[in-house]
């Protein structure tokens, strides 16, 4: 009996528990919304260097005559929500499989201000995040992106997030299999003492580590890329992304348990335990 692979089971629970949370996250309204990839902030819109009340004839022209009056009013008025004037939410939540949107209460320039999710895209393994089509297709009649100086640089980049997401997603899911194996083979090497079976441990161990760490990476780079390209334009347009440092902390979390799985599993393998069998002059056990 190896003791020492209760360990190893405990890991491999640990990282199949949070790499499946670390992909479903934000699948739902209520549902881990706390634990985004990156959080788009376009509450400020419209308060940017780029945009004066003289200067910005399309953007004031699309609006009603009421509206127009009160952006030329509020236009240097840090305090308004300009992106409500304009129907667009105050944040996009990014998960992996989806996005959610809201707004924020009582407004977005409280310290700390409570976030109301209000709507989530349908959850699909080929999400990638399109915040241009979106807020395309949120802004009202009369109003483009031109108008709100949308830059083309994050236009540019979705192409590239799209793809790397994929790979995330995928990596995901073979972490989460391979993690799920792993569950199964620590608990079979509690009752077995042969070096082939700590092996085979170690073995899946190893790969799911791999998977997972592959998957971890590949999302802080999405959210490291994304956030910088963003946060080029803040001072310009008034956006703004922040990174999601829980859902960090979850995915990273998973990958470093299944490197200590691996390292015990390689202990197991390499140090072996003597059995009853071969002390006695049997075969050795699996």
């Amino acid at each position: 009996m190896r003791l020492s692979s209760l360990l190893t089971l405990a890991c491999a629970i640990t990282a199949f528990i949070l790499s499946i949370l670390s992909l479903l996250a934000g699948d739902k309204r209520t549902f881990l919304q706390d634990t985004e990839i990156l959080t788009l902030n376009i509450s400020r819109l419209g308060h940017g260097s780029l945009f004066t009340s003289s200067s910005d004839s399309g953007l004031l022209s699309g609006l009603s005559s009421t509206i127009q009056q009160d952006i030329n009013d509020i236009i240097g008025d840090a305090t308004t929500d300009i992106a409500s004037l304009l129907g667009l939410p105050d944040f996009f939540n990014v998960h992996a499989t989806d996005y959610c949107q809201g707004d924020y209460s009582p407004n977005s320039t409280v310290h700390h201000a409570k976030h109301n999710v209000t709507h989530c895209s349908k959850s699909t393994l080929g999400f990638h995040f399109q915040p241009t089509k979106i807020v395309q297709d949120l802004l009202p009649d009369g109003i483009t992106l031109d108008d709100i100086h949308w830059p083309s640089d994050i236009t540019n980049a979705e192409h590239t997030i799209k793809v790397v997401s994929r790979i995330m997603v995928i990596f995901y899911i073979i972490g989460i299999v391979l993690s799920g194996v792993a569950m199964f083979t620590a608990a079979a090497g509690i009752f077995t003492n042969g070096r082939l079976s700590a092996f085979f441990n170690w073995l899946v161990d190893v790969l799911a580590f791999v998977t997972l760490g592959v998957a971890s990476a590949v999302a802080t780079a999405v959210m490291v890329i994304a956030t910088n390209r963003i946060n080029k334009y803040t001072d310009q347009i008034g956006i703004a992304s922040s990174k999601g440092g829980k859902f960090l902390a979850m995915t990273w979390a998973a990958t470093a348990v299944m490197l200590l799985a691996s390292f015990v599993s390689l202990v197991q393998c390499c140090v072996g335990r003597p059995n009853r069998a071969k002390r006695y002059g049997g075969k050795d056990g699996y």
